[in-house]
């Protein structure tokens, strides 16, 4: 396969990107940012507000983090059983979407835990099918630069 020339990235190249990538970029930009206000601003909450040990932050972020990357396999699997992907990505991002808020009523390490839990359900369900329908969305010559779109937008 021949590297893509400047040609194939014109601006008409990115209008030409189907509606899906466009959507599912823009949907992880704003996920991403709304994540990386209320996630990093986490840990000090839990220490300086709640008391919480610095182990008990670990344990918080180590569970919610290998919760995503189990069910990864998972919903992967799953997204390619039943051929519903854009439906299993909706969900987790709106898992997501709908988890953060609950922070704001959050007490204890416990709440705290089962809301990030709750959220990275929703990044777990989501990566792989989200993934799969931008491959399936556009031509093997352009995958690259969906993808590319993609992370410059989930990377924010």
């Amino acid at each position: 396969m021949a590297a893509p020339t400047s040609e194939s990235v014109s601006p008409s190249f990115w209008r030409s990107l189907p509606r899906n990538v466009w959507i599912v970029t823009i949907t992880s930009f704003l996920t991403d940012v709304s994540s990386e206000m209320v996630f990093n601003l986490l840990p000090l909450f839990l220490a300086n507000v709640l008391g919480v040990k610095t182990n008990i932050i670990g344990v918080i972020e180590g569970v919610a983090e290998t919760t995503a990357s189990l069910l990864k396999i998972f919903s992967g699997w799953l997204s390619d059983k039943l051929g519903q992907r854009k439906w299993l990505a909706v969900l987790g991002y709106g898992l997501s979407t709908v988890s953060k808020p609950f922070l704001y009523w959050a007490g204890s390490w416990a709440g705290v835990l089962a809301i990030r839990f709750s959220d990275r359900v929703g990044k777990g369900i989501r990566t792989a099918p989200r993934d799969a329908l931008i491959a399936d969305t556009v031509s093997e010559q352009h995958r690259g630069a969906a993808f590319g779109l993609h992370r410059a937008g989930d990377t924010a």
